[in-house]
């Protein structure tokens, strides 16, 4: 059985860098991003922006658990620009993150070897340019209550800093909270506790 990881180490905001060889211009970008979608996006802005690149090269990684991830060439020789990208987020043990490497060809070709090393600095330089941070998991809960039990309710969330999604004080009372994962345990037993007071976590 996989340990159950509470947090997980992204990208404050994008960032960017240039790595030069022989004539070639690499231009670094990662981001923070949770999907596919968001990926494509950002990715598209890139393109849009350095139109007259000739390869867009990119990997990106998602989840925890069964991280989904994936990598691109883009017209590169297999394996010499997507893998050394992913094998960065990888390094730095990254999650929600996307990279794309834009190139400029100058004129000269690198060879294999010389691409790989080319697309994994390019890649090391961006993340070296970002914020690093750590992110908790967190997952929904439902808390219902009677209304004389709402100063316990309150107390103990305000004294955990959980963060109130939504509520309704008309009965049956109810609050939508945000709770870290890490307290999870923590907080059902304190529940437990508490008289006319039933939780369930929301999927």
């Amino acid at each position: 059985m996989s340990e159950t990881l509470f947090s997980y180490l992204s990208i404050k905001k994008l960032e960017s860098s240039l790595y030069k060889d022989k004539g070639s211009k690499f231009i670094g970008f990662v981001f923070p991003c949770s999907n596919t979608d968001e990926f494509k996006l950002e990715l598209q802005k890139i393109k849009k922006e350095y139109h007259s690149a000739r390869h867009f090269c990119y990997a990106f990684s998602f989840g925890l658990d069964v991280p989904s991830y994936r990598y691109s060439d883009d017209g590169e020789p297999s394996n010499s620009a997507g893998a050394p990208i992913y094998g960065q987020i990888k390094s730095f043990k990254l999650s929600n993150v996307g990279i794309v490497v834009v190139r400029y060809f100058g004129g000269t070709k690198l060879g294999v070897p010389g691409l790989i090393k080319a697309y994994k600095t390019a890649a090391k330089m961006a993340i070296n340019e970002a914020t690093i941070i750590e992110i908790d998991q967190t997952i929904d809960m439902r808390i219902t209550f009677d209304i004389e039990s709402i100063q316990h309710v309150m107390t103990l969330l305000k004294q955990n800093n959980i963060n109130i999604k939504d509520a309704s004080y008309q009965p049956p009372c109810y609050i939508n909270c945000i709770l870290p994962l890490k307290i999870k345990t923590k907080i059902e037993n304190q529940l437990q506790k508490l008289h006319q007071i039933s939780y369930e976590i929301l999927e």
